[in-house]
């Protein structure tokens, strides 16, 4: 993809992008490890995005 994007979609790309994080460290330790992983990680190879 080239670097020059249309804004909408440089917006959608970020927002993808910032949900794409693992579980904060504390949540894990308050919930005791029963919430180790959330649905909406994506692997950049495995799931595309319409964006």
């Amino acid at each position: 993809m080239g670097s020059n994007k249309p804004l909408g979609k440089k917006v959608r790309l970020a927002k993808a992008l910032k949900q794409n994080r693992r579980v904060p460290l504390f949540v894990i330790v308050k919930t005791r490890g029963r919430v180790r992983f959330h649905p909406k990680m994506r692997y950049w190879r495995r799931k595309k995005l319409k964006a």
